[in-house]
């Protein structure tokens, strides 16, 4: 199953690694980005390295790395430290070109890149980038992109809903897995936590990032399906099975969406 959240983890705070990768976090982010000040990369590089030596190899799969942009001159020495690592997950922020994913494999040719899409030539490229080789998924960095476009987020997500319609059309397209949620800053919110999160569903997306381990909890329990939505999935099928092509339930056609849709809920639920 695809994850459906991604908890970040600063990239010099090796001592959090361990606790991070303890939760019940489907995957880690170890951030050497945003997280890190300029003058902490190389102590952060250092740390990743340092634990992939002695990382298992169900964490290592588990985890993903947020390098620094392209634009960086921090982007060099962070493919080299993945290369030499070992480690394929990356998570590529500014992303704006299938070029620069090609940057990414050509340095690492396994490379699994999640592409950060967070400004207005990010979206632009969408699908540019969506179908590049490489991409495993997209994800949706809403404070930067809020922040290319000027955007009061004190307003409501209103102004985001173009591009996250944008990146949910273009993963389709591409086959990709849903695309993944940006931040909710508010880390003792959870009704806005919920919140948030009910906007990206609303607009395609399977998946949250996530800043703290209290946020995991609230947001696999809504993306899980609700009891009454397992049995109703449950009795679609039984009423396919009996009745191929030609099911009725209460009242209600079962035709191909129908059954499609009840097997992903199935799927969704684990049953």
């Amino acid at each position: 199953m695809d994850p459906r959240t991604y908890l970040f983890v600063p990239g010099n705070r090796s001592e959090r690694f361990a606790k991070a990768l303890a939760s019940a976090a489907d995957a880690i982010v170890l951030d050497l980005e945003d997280a890190v000040a300029p003058s902490a990369k190389a102590e952060a590089r250092d740390a990743v390295a340092q634990w992939s030596r002695q990382a298992a190899e169900g964490e290592r799969e588990r985890t993903v790395v947020r390098i620094n942009d392209p634009q960086s001159i921090a982007f060099a020495d962070d493919l080299q430290l993945l290369r030499e690592a070992g480690l394929s997950n990356v998570m590529l922020p500014k992303a704006e070109s299938a070029a620069q994913v090609r940057a990414v494999r050509d340095a690492l040719p396994e490379a699994r890149v999640l592409a950060l899409i967070e400004s207005a030539r990010g979206v632009a490229s969408a699908h540019q980038v969506a179908g590049a080789v490489g991409v495993s998924r997209l994800v949706f960095g809403t404070l930067d992109y809020a922040l290319d476009l000027d955007l009061d987020m004190a307003d409501g997500p209103d102004g985001l809903g173009h591009a996250a319609s944008v990146l949910a059309i273009a993963s389709r397209v591409a086959g990709l897995p849903a695309p993944v949620a940006g931040v909710t800053p508010q880390l003792d919110d959870e009704r806005q936590l919920l919140a948030d999160l009910a906007w990206s569903r609303r607009h395609g997306f399977g998946a949250k990032l996530c800043i703290h381990p209290r946020q995991i909890g609230p947001v696999h329990a809504a993306l899980a399906p609700s009891a009454q939505a397992i049995d109703w999935a449950r009795r679609v099928l039984a009423a396919e099975a009996a009745s191929p092509g030609a099911a009725r339930l209460e009242g209600r056609l079962v035709d191909r969406p129908v059954v499609l849709q009840a097997r992903r809920t199935l799927q969704r639920a684990g049953a």
